[in-house]
């Protein structure tokens, strides 16, 4: 059992309404692995520069996530800075700076190319088939993209849309790729390229899962406050993606409906602080306490309560 994720490991730079952090380690490949090592064993597989603090390495190795495929190269860690106004659905980015991330290759070590399951974070989806020429018959593939290579690769975001099993992006991105102004018909169009599953993430509004038994639609948590939403799409994937794994990649009805569950509370908790600083801090009581009470809010009340 483990998961594989290839992706992005940065320096954060983040402002909202409520406060501000420099240099806060963040990353997709950071949080995905960081929100499903609460279910399974993770492989993280990226790059960072010479500059990347020996803090936050020691802070993964003491959450046991696998830094086998996390590769030191000269030059500086892959840096974002941007900031949200009071609609936190919105990013808006000041700088990008590549660094070493440039130039990133992945080659996966030998011990990771025998992977059950591998999340392909939103990097170039040229790098995403890359991996995948290197993984032998894993049970369960899924990826995330980003509105970037949407807008610059869609062929080749369509031809990688063949390989895998669940393809994982949010409400804008869902109707950039497909053209289509319905989510609804956002998501069966993009799931009639090739993925089995296709999960749209909409933020405070919930997730939509799209299947053959057509569509399932999951509630968001329900948080008074959010105070830096950064990460939280990666932590859904996650969530997902671990509880998935622990349950032996099974891919029945049951089992994802349950996973958009964990996804969604795995988010809920990083939005709560800035990087991971709340996710330091999650329980399993308190993950169980929160998908509990998810489950009780998605629930319809019977009409002679109303």
């Amino acid at each position: 059992m483990g998961i594989v994720v290839v992706g992005s490991v940065a320096l954060d730079s983040v402002k909202t309404p409520f406060g501000e952090r420099a240099n806060a380690l963040g990353g997709s490949a950071v949080y995905f692995s960081y929100s499903a090592r609460f279910f399974t064993d993770v492989k993280l597989v990226g790059v960072v520069g010479r500059d990347f603090p020996r803090a936050h390495l020691d802070l993964l190795r003491r959450r046991k996530i696998d830094l086998s495929g996390l590769r030191v190269a000269d030059g500086d860690t892959f840096r974002w800075s941007g900031y949200y106004e009071n609609d936190l659905n919105e990013a808006k980015t000041l700088d990008t700076r590549l660094n070493v991330f440039e130039r990133f290759s992945p080659d996966l070590p030998e011990s990771h190319r025998s992977a059950d399951a591998v999340f392909l974070a939103n990097i170039d989806p040229d790098l995403q088939l890359r991996v995948l020429r290197q993984v032998v018959r894993p049970k369960i593939v899924a990826a995330d993209t980003m509105n970037l290579w949407i807008a610059t690769k869609p062929d080749r975001l369509k031809a990688l849309c063949k390989e895998i099993d669940i393809l994982i992006l949010n409400d804008g991105e869902a109707r950039q790729f497909s053209g289509k102004a319905s989510l609804i018909q956002a998501g069966r169009t993009i799931r009639s390229w090739g993925p089995r599953y296709v999960v749209v993430k909409k933020g405070e509004h919930g997730a939509l899962l799209f299947s053959t038994r057509g569509v399932y639609a999951a509630p968001a948590f329900p948080l008074e406050e959010v105070f830096d939403p950064t990460g939280a799409g990666d932590t859904f994937a996650g969530g997902f993606m671990g509880y998935l794994n622990r349950r032996g990649n099974r891919l029945d009805e049951a089992s994802l409906h349950q996973a958009l569950f964990y996804g969604t509370v795995m988010a809920s908790f990083t939005v709560e602080k800035f990087s991971l600083d709340r996710l330091k801090t999650v329980t399993s009581a308190q993950i169980r306490a929160r998908l509990a009470q998810l489950h009780r809010v998605s629930r319809p009340r019977s009409l002679s309560s109303l």
